[in-house]
């Protein structure tokens, strides 16, 4: 068993995220979006999704980026 790095609960089927050379352990995906998903500039929502980087900002679209006058941002339908 391993210790999620978030809630601390030692669980038999946890997993392991491997990102930019770092290694998590959670043991359920709530846990996982908390600790790893970007949060919006704008609005403050996590990204769960697609989101939107511009210049090394993240927004969970196209919306928020250009609030933050981000230019040429268009959203995919």
């Amino acid at each position: 068993m391993a210790r999620c790095e978030v809630c601390g609960n030692d669980y038999g089927m946890s997993f392991e995220v491997h990102a930019q050379g770092a290694v998590h352990v959670f043991d359920c995906f709530s846990c996982a979006i908390h600790r790893m998903a970007p949060i919006c500039e704008h609005c403050r929502v996590q990204v769960i999704g697609q989101g939107v980087e511009a210049d090394g900002h993240w927004y969970c679209g196209g919306h928020c980026a250009r609030a933050e006058g981000r230019t040429g941002i268009v959203d995919k339908v």
